[in-house]
């Protein structure tokens, strides 16, 4: 059996196989307070009496333990620091009554618990602290200014380490809920895309194969291998979609296949033509490898952009333009139909989240998208997407 070593900041050290109530943290802060406090004492001490007093550093250490739990249980651990040190104050004399434990002991309670708590925390360390002077019930006026003054410093360090806490945890949850809608968007472009084009390839084949059966068997034939080799892609995108909602589950030991790119362009225009829809893929500037996510996005671009025309464009004919820059790429898809695009009166009453998915991935690569009627009659969809240097440069 193999044993995790718990990391620093816990819940809890392992010793033994039992939990203790403390973190190495708070070991590491207690050891720290007790050191301070000691090192004060001993030179106070010296200089006041001429000796150390065993019992004095006896207690010093004592009355720092309680640190230890400071986080579980941040009153006790402060009262237990009260008592014990005012059992030190009211057996050695001294003269600094606001020692590193009470500092560490306030602190905690002032980041842990409400505002009125924590104002009662910082009034029983000021008592405390002056009832424990020698001079007692007549202080002097620089220890009361002295101990109020502390107590203070260390409840405004303390209330703004709260607040700022509070603003980090904010943003971390709004950064989160960003990603997860950023997340949800992208799952849904991908989802749109591989049902709206496959379906609808799916759907035009069979409606071709039907048609051709009985005068034709050979050509319906070829219609039914497309659809079956265009419903195997489909589940093999829909499988590599979904295994991103499973990231928490066993890894699949088949390898997951590549995201589509720039180089399946030619399988699109071939489902495209075989579809009813005859398509060219014109290519300009000099050709080089393209970072994935940009491959992707203008593999989806042209993709629903072939679907739209399908749907829309009527007995039309489609090109498909990729121009290679040092700057970035461009992709523009356009067909000589009657030019009732997707946001056009072909469309129908549906949303266009065809538009919408690919402006976002233009929009995601810091490109931009532009689609309407020709003047001269059909429909264009074009995208640039920037490139930055390096990534213009692969090859």
């Amino acid at each position: 059996m193999v044993t995790k070593r718990p990391a620093p900041g816990a819940p809890g050290i392992r010793t033994g196989g039992e939990a203790l109530p403390w973190t190495r943290n708070d070991a590491l802060v207690m050891i720290g307070a007790a050191a301070m406090d000691l090192i004060g004492f001993t030179l106070s001490s010296q200089a006041e009496q001429g000796y150390v007093p065993v019992a004095g550093c006896f207690l010093v250490v004592l009355a720092a333990l309680p640190l230890l739990v400071r986080r579980r249980t941040p009153i006790l651990s402060f009262a237990a620091v009260l008592l014990l040190g005012l059992a030190l104050y009211l057996t050695v004399p001294m003269t600094q009554h606001f020692n590193t434990a009470m500092v560490v002991a306030l602190y905690t309670v002032i980041r842990s618990q409400r505002t009125a708590v924590a104002a009662a925390a910082s009034l029983a360390a000021v008592v405390m602290s002056l009832v424990a002077t020698t001079s007692w019930p007549k202080p002097p006026v620089v220890d009361i200014v002295g101990t109020i003054s502390a107590a203070a410093i260390v409840a405004i360090a303390a209330t703004v380490m709260k607040h700022w806490q509070r603003d980090i945890e904010t943003k971390r949850r709004l950064l989160a809920d960003h990603a997860v809608a950023a997340e949800r968007r992208r799952i849904a472009r991908e989802l749109h895309d591989i049902v709206a084009h496959h379906i609808t390839t799916m759907q035009l084949m069979s409606g071709g194969a039907r048609a051709n059966l009985a005068r034709d068997p050979e050509v319906a034939r070829e219609a039914l291998v497309t659809l079956e080799g265009s419903g195997r892609v489909a589940l093999r995108e829909m499988r590599q979609l979904l295994d991103v909602l499973r990231a928490g589950d066993e890894t699949e030991k088949e390898p997951t296949a590549p995201q589509p790119g720039v180089g399946d362009l030619e399988r699109l225009i071939a489902e495209s033509c075989r579809a009813g829809l005859p398509a060219s893929l014109d290519v300009r500037g000099e050709e080089r490898t393209l970072p994935p996510s940009v491959g992707l996005s203008v593999f989806r671009i042209v993709q629903e952009a072939l679907t739209n025309a399908r749907k829309y464009a009527g007995d039309a004919r489609a090109q498909v333009r990729l121009t290679y820059a040092l700057d970035g790429v461009t992709v523009e898809v356009s067909d000589d139909g009657p030019g009732a695009g997707p946001a056009g009166p072909g469309a129908g009453s549906g949303p266009g989240y065809g538009l919408v998915g690919m402006r976002e991935r233009a929009v995601l690569h810091g490109g931009t998208l532009e689609a309407g009627p020709l003047d001269k009659g059909g429909f264009q969809v074009s995208a640039r997407l920037p490139l930055q240097p390096e990534e213009g440069a692969l090859r």
